[in-house]
């Protein structure tokens, strides 16, 4: 495939539905972890313009910044400290519509106003974390929990 995305006009939905295929097939056959999480990072940008699209992955008990889209972004996130840590330690997706009163936030980008975290789990082990934030409240719902936790389990480690 060439490395062109079609990027999507519609509702959300049928955003996400053109987006799926294009991102399993810029990564299908490709083994490389890095490789595969940058560009799905960047679809997700190109297609949405959010603030900033990434992952963190699991380092000796600490969340380690990974491949992202956007400004640059805090390195390091302890379990259950801010929105990606919460996540990671509930194992479970969060949507935070206005990141200012998420107890404990970690402010990577003062332009950040609302937020969705997808952990990326296999065999009930949390290995890291899908990141997205916007300028905009409440941008995020359960349409894109559901999508991204599609496009999460996607990612082959």
């Amino acid at each position: 495939m060439a490395e062109d995305l079609q990027i999507a006009r519609g509702t959300k939905e049928e955003m996400y539905e053109i987006l799926i295929p294009q991102i399993k097939a810029l990564i299908y056959g490709e083994p490389d972890l890095v490789a595969n999480l940058a560009n799905i990072a960047a679809a997700l940008k190109e297609q949405f313009g959010w603030l900033w699209v990434g992952f963190y992955l699991i380092k000796n008990e600490e969340l380690v910044l990974g491949p992202f889209q956007g400004p640059v972004a805090c390195t390091r996130i302890k379990k259950g400290r801010g929105v990606c840590g919460s996540s990671w330690q509930q194992a479970q997706s969060l949507i935070v519509p206005d990141v200012a009163k998420f107890p404990g936030h970690i402010a990577c980008s003062s332009l950040s106003v609302s937020e969705i975290v997808v952990p990326i789990i296999r065999n009930n082990e949390v290995l890291g974390v899908l990141d997205v934030d916007s300028e905009k409240e409440n941008l995020f719902d359960k349409t894109d929990q559901k999508y991204l936790e599609a496009i999460v389990q996607e990612i082959v480690f």
